[in-house]
This record gives structure tokens, sequence and C-alpha cells, in this order.
């Protein structure tokens, strides 16, 4: 699908015009095209998923895996054409029910992981970082397949402070979760 000639800004209106298949997410108005994920993106995710999924069953949040809508910045009765930034995090823990709708999230997720990818990384560590971090994303993950590592922050005052680090073979915390830990030999596993 090729985006319209001569558009000069998109919105969440735009959006649901789009074929499901395709992967573009708004930012500021601008559309974002992604590349469809490789192979270790997707084992890391269906992981990390796993993990939370399991963690968090019978429990109060939510956890969603891409392709999943969030417009970080919505408020109560915009209409989707005053929407112009929708992103699609990897993973999004959401623990305020009120915020979900039959298009995804309406608001900031309580935590985001982001796995890079060499077409994705200076938007995940840098546009998104500060998009999260302006709507108040309390947890950011940075995944990192390449150097088997994860980047955690939470967000005090504000801004963004370096949580933790993890490696292949730790175990971290989830911060927003009480008691939930991931173990990062299973999202690293051994070649």
């Amino acid at each position: 699908m090729a985006l319209p000639a001569g558009k000069m800004r998109y919105s969440f209106a735009d959006a649901l015009t789009w074929e499901e298949h395709e992967r573009i997410e708004i930012i500021d108005g601008e559309a974002v095209m992604m590349a469809p994920p490789i192979r270790i993106h997707q084992e890391i995710s269906g992981e990390l998923f796993f993990q939370l999924a399991n963690y968090l069953r019978g429990k109060g949040c939510k956890v969603y895996a891409a392709p999943f809508a969030v417009r970080l910045f919505e408020k109560d009765g915009e209409d989707p054409e005053d929407v112009d930034t929708m992103v699609e995090p990897d993973i999004a823990v959401i623990c305020d029910p009120a915020k979900l709708d039959k298009y995804g999230c309406r608001g900031a997720p309580d935590m985001v992981v982001e796995i890079l990818s060499p077409s994705t990384q200076r938007q995940d560590r840098f546009t998104k970082f500060s998009l999260y971090q302006r709507a108040g994303v309390r947890e950011y993950w940075i995944v990192d397949p390449e150097n088997k590592f994860v980047q955690s922050f939470w967000l005090e005052d504000g801004r963004y402070a370096v949580k933790e680090f993890g490696a292949a073979g730790d175990k971290m915390r989830v911060n927003i979760l009480e008691d939930c830990v991931i173990d990062l030999s299973e999202v690293f596993p051994e070649e």
C-alpha cells in the first residue's frame, strides 16, 4: 500500500483505513513505515510475552504484543482525526482497563518493551524513548538481540532513569508488577 501522495499530516483516522497487514506508525502526524521483524525478534517477543502473560493470568493487568495500536496522547472525547501519534510497541502492559478500547490503548501503557532491529534501533532508542517518557509510560525496556541484553528505564519525576541491565542468564525484575521476574536465559537461549 502506498501512502496518499501529497498528504503532509496523518492521523489515527487515516490509520483506520490502512490494510491490517501494513505496519505503519504515526509520530506527530508523520507516517513511519516499519519493516517486517526478523525471526530472532519474533522469538524474543514471543518469550517475553509468554512469561508476562503467565505471570498476569488472573491478575488485573493485561499484556499485548504487536501489532497493537497505542495512542499515547489521546484524550477523552478526541476524534480519530485529532490523534496524531499512534505507535505499535513490541509489547505493552496496561493495568487500567479504562484505557483499553476496541482499537487498542488510549493513553500511556504502564510498561512498554521495544526489541531493537537494524531498521528501528534509532527510533526505539531516541524517538520512542522521548515519546514514552513524555506520555508517562512508567517502565520502558529496550531489548538488544544482537548483544543479548535488556536495559530497563523507570520514570522518576517525569524523566527516565536507568533502573537495571540484564544479560543472557540473568533474571530481571519487572518493576511495575509485584514479584514478576523475567528469566533472560529463556529470552536469549544458548544457540
